[in-house]
């Protein structure tokens, strides 16, 4: 089979710069602080998606990846991907770093729907990918979930990219998460807002704060402020589009520690979640909340802050009951599928 473009394969996408699928806009970077401008070059979530016919053999991608560090002890895990079908992983490929490869991946027999998840954190860019042995189409297209947030939305700790907490749900909904989390970032950065406002999607998820508490330290009264105009510039390009926030989940080292404004995460979760009920009753009747104070437990963490795989798959699914209870989410897709 010839070498086909990936552009209709491509999942999980939100701006293009050149060739390279970004996180925020290229053409409005310098409002942003340079750590979340950063984060956003790198493609988290980006995947392809493809339904693979009968007697199909394999997928074969070439594709363009930055080479590690030296001396880095992971180097031979970096150019990582894994083929997944539903909730399984079914193959993992670790090809040797090179700026330029190909990596190719077995199929199961019978054909079917899969997702080849990339190595994230080397920029990879898709070049062409092909069939072997038989023929690829792209996978039906699903509804964009956009969602907004921090290290724990981008996926850290979880030990595969199709492990985050929004892959985890997207593959329970039906959805297709175009992740927007920024590693020390999501810190309320109103841009961001307007970011959001222009890129199209069909629902949206917030999940931030917990950078509040140290990274750029707020006081409750002004993250309390800062939630609401949020909100309020999302609202001005997504005015009717189902908006779920999410409160800070569980750290423990932060709940009852006052920061350098003497604020606490117990006092930020409280101060954000009001400004969620306060907009519900001034009118936003497409804007939900979920507590994430209940969420995790301190097993659930594999560091003190970020979640371990158990941790993502409990907020994947409070993030899909409470999607789904407002009534924005269809009927759970089996695992299998």
């Amino acid at each position: 089979m010839s070498w086909l473009e990936p552009e209709p394969f491509l999942r999980g996408t939100a701006w293009r710069d050149g060739d390279r699928p970004v996180r925020a806009d290229p053409a409005d970077l310098a409002r942003l602080p340079w750590d979340v401008a950063a984060r956003a070059e790198l493609p988290i979530g980006v995947r392809l998606e493809f339904t693979a016919a009968p007697g199909t053999r394999a997928v074969q991608v070439r594709y363009r990846a930055a080479l590690p560090e030296p001396g880095d002890p992971l180097r031979a895990l970096r150019h990582g991907f894994s083929l997944w079908r539903g909730a399984r992983c079914l193959a993992e490929a670790f090809p040797e770093p090179a700026e330029e490869g190909t990596v190719r991946l077995r199929l199961p027999p019978g054909g079917g729907t899969f997702t080849l998840h990339l190595p994230e954190g080397q920029a990879p860019v898709v070049r062409a990918l092909r069939a072997v042995g038989g023929a690829l189409a792209p996978a039906p297209r699903r509804p964009r979930w956009l969602v907004h947030g921090d290290s724990i939305t981008e996926g850290w700790w979880a030990t595969r990219p199709a492990r985050s907490w929004p892959a985890v749900a997207g593959r329970r909904l039906g959805l297709d998460p175009v992740n927007l989390g920024y590693a020390g970032g999501a810190r309320g950065e109103l841009p961001l807002a307007e970011h959001l406002a222009r890129l199209p999607g069909e629902l949206i998820t917030l999940a931030f704060g917990t950078n509040c508490w140290a990274a750029v330290p707020c006081s409750a009264p002004l993250l309390y402020e800062t939630t609401r105009a949020f909100v309020t510039l999302v609202r001005g390009g997504h005015p009717d589009t189902p908006l779920l926030l999410v409160s800070p989940v569980l750290r423990p080292a932060a709940e009852h520690t006052g920061n350098a404004l003497g604020a606490t995460l117990g006092e930020l979760r409280t101060a954000m979640e009001a400004a969620v009920r306060d907009l519900v009753a001034a009118g936003d009747s497409r804007l939900a909340l979920l507590p994430g104070g209940p969420l995790l437990g301190p097993g659930d963490l594999a560091d003190g802050l970020h979640p371990n795989d158990r941790g993502h798959a409990r907020i994947a699914a409070a993030v899909a009951g409470a999607l789904r209870r407002a009534g924005w989410a269809g009927r759970p897709v089996s695992p299998a599928a």
